[in-house]
């Protein structure tokens, strides 16, 4: 469970025979050091936005004004103006400053295996240790394929901002008061519709690598919803970490995508001793410039104000937010060590790991003590203990996190199970749901099915995917990315689960597809976005991709499978996806 962090705004211009993505990065001013930041050049951050300038749920930001290019003036004047609204930004490795300028037209190139890639291809339930960069190893970025709807003279066409070549990506950061206005390549008019005689001539060849194991999956045509291919695609299957997509769901279906969690400190009991609240922020972060998640609060922020509020003798921690047990069903004590998830409380820092900036590095068994003993040392207090907050006491300071919108992307981004049980509580207590693993559980599952979601035969007790013990099958996954994926708007459903999509991994370019998309997979690379699932003999991979012929398609593959996952399973299952990318399928 690895990967990005949003990035500064990019351009990509001619280098040689392939591209660049060049970028414009002030190291000095960023919030964190390594991947997926955000701009912070002589543009302020949407997270350093005053709470005022940020939209309502109800209100879409203005469009940002540029000088149109000849192709956008040609389509304004020829129907409606496009609705895109994407969610995404580009990645990188480590902060790097260059110099910007505008984006260059160029031929598209033929050949894309010799493009650069850097990021994160493993997550950390395999209990692999990743390579470490070398510390000469220049930092670049696959650019990122993003899927947005276009609306032109009264037919609604799907728009990707292409791998590279002619049509290059410039993005803001989601929310801004500033529209995002990405440069696209249009998809062919009238693409032509795939068949499922297509879809199985496409994946026969990839189907039969044996490193597959037992298959279940299913690919559909979000357009018109036709099923393409199918198999068991209603057989409950281990989803991995492919289940975050439900509960990603859940959230952009049920929550404010701008609210924020809270976390405050109180005036305790007895002069000089306060408390600390926790509001289920994960993400706060301990260490100034070292964090995965982008646009999180600091701790030192939360010290400063609580100091100008007097001296403080005794620090204590509420963490009465959240109920049940700490671990979830099935998880294994060693899972903590090996970095994949932290006890589920709601106070904590940097999603409870030992070193803030390593995504897959270790994480501590007591996350809420650890977080309070910081704060309390920080202020010249003794080691905190647990308490709990006075009833209308007085808040002596109090620090935000990101937006919801903006944590989803991050936990689907490096698949992160803490801020994925974070959320999934956040869901249950929306929805009248006890703030538990169960009551997590229960909420996703309720807010689906109010949404006309069939989870026949889905089985979970977690709200990430880390217990091996969860079913579900692939049919249920392909029907939320499929109404994610519609043409229109016309579905409600469509226009709140939209930014699902381009939380989705890019192939060879972001998240926990950074790395992979290569050899026989290459095609798909830039073309692919989906969510990465591995367990011990379980790997799964969901999303969407373009045809060749300009066509999205959803699909999801989960792989029953005792062959090695780094070199045969996870390679197979890019094989499927990308046989899709170049099928041609019609």
């Amino acid at each position: 469970m690895q990967g990005g962090r949003r990035q500064p705004a990019a351009v990509v211009e001619p280098e040689g025979d392939r591209t660049r993505v060049v970028r414009q990065t002030d190291v000095a001013n960023a919030k964190t050091a390594r991947v997926d930041q955000l701009p912070m050049g002589g543009e302020q951050s949407w997270f350093e936005q005053p709470k005022q300038d940020l939209p309502r749920p109800d209100q879409r930001p203005e469009p940002r004004q540029q000088p149109p290019r000849p192709d956008q003036q040609q389509r304004r004047e020829q129907g409606a103006a496009a609705t895109m609204r994407v969610d995404q930004l580009q990645r990188q490795d480590q902060p790097r400053s260059d110099q910007q300028r505008p984006p260059q037209q160029r031929p598209e190139p033929q050949q894309h295996e010799d493009l650069p890639v850097t990021g994160y291809d493993q997550e950390p339930e395999d209990r692999l240790s990743a390579e470490e960069p070398k510390k000469n190893r220049k930092p670049l970025l696959v650019g990122l394929a993003v899927l947005v709807v276009a609306a032109l003279a009264g037919a609604t066409l799907y728009a990707v901002a292409r791998l590279d070549g002619s049509a290059a990506i410039e993005t803001r950061p989601p929310a801004a008061p500033a529209a995002v206005q990405p440069l696209v390549k249009e998809a062919t008019a009238g693409a032509p519709a795939p068949t499922a005689a297509g879809v199985r001539q496409a994946l026969a060849g990839p189907l039969g690598n044996a490193a597959l194991g037992t298959l279940t999956g299913s690919v559909v045509d979000p357009a018109n919803g036709t099923p393409l291919w199918q198999a068991g695609d209603t057989t409950p299957a281990t989803p991995a970490s492919s289940l975050k997509i439900l509960t990603a769901a859940a959230a952009l279906l049920s929550l404010d995508k701008t609210a924020q969690l809270s976390t405050k400190v109180v005036q305790g009991a007895e002069p000089g001793t306060v408390v600390i609240v926790g509001g289920g922020d994960p993400t706060i972060s301990g260490v100034p410039g070292r964090s995965v998640y982008p646009g999180a609060a600091t701790l030192d922020d939360l010290v400063n104000q609580v100091k100008q509020k007097g001296p403080v003798t005794k620090v204590e921690f509420d963490l009465s937010r959240y109920t049940g047990e700490a671990l979830g069903p099935q998880w294994e004590q060693a899972d903590i060590a090996g970095g994949s998830v932290a006890p589920i409380v709601p106070f904590m820092l940097d999603g409870g790991r030992v070193d803030q900036a390593n995504i897959n590095g270790a994480r501590t068994g007591s996350p809420g003590q650890a977080a309070a003993d910081a704060f309390a040392q920080r202020l010249g207090a003794p080691a905190a203990t647990a308490g709990t907050a006075p009833a209308g006491a007085q808040v002596l300071g109090e620090i935000k996190s990101a937006p919801v919108e903006q944590l989803v992307d991050n936990m689907m981004q490096i698949s992160d199970n803490v801020l994925t049980e974070a959320i999934a509580r956040e869901i249950a207590i929306k929805t009248g749901n006890e703030p538990s693993f169960a009551g997590g559980v229960k909420a996703v599952r309720d807010v689906l099915g109010k949404h006309g979601f069939d989870l026949t035969g889905a089985s979970f007790v977690d709200g990430s995917g880390l217990s091996a013990s969860n079913k579900i099958p692939a049919k249920l996954l392909t029907d939320v990315l499929a109404v994610a994926a519609e043409p229109t708007l016309d579905d409600q459903r469509t226009a709140m689960l939209r930014p699902l999509l381009t939380s989705l991994p890019v192939a060879g370019g972001s998240g926990t597809l950074a790395g992979r998309y290569t050899g026989a997979a290459a095609q798909g690379k830039g073309w692919v976005r989906a969510k990465t699932g591995t367990l011990t003999a379980v790997n799964a991979l969901a999303g969407v991709v373009v045809d060749v012929d300009g066509r999205v398609l959803v699909f999801a593959f989960m792989s029953g499978s005792d062959r090695n996952p780094e070199t045969e399973v996870r390679p197979a299952l890019d094989a499927l996806a990308a046989a899709l990318r170049g099928c041609g399928c019609s």
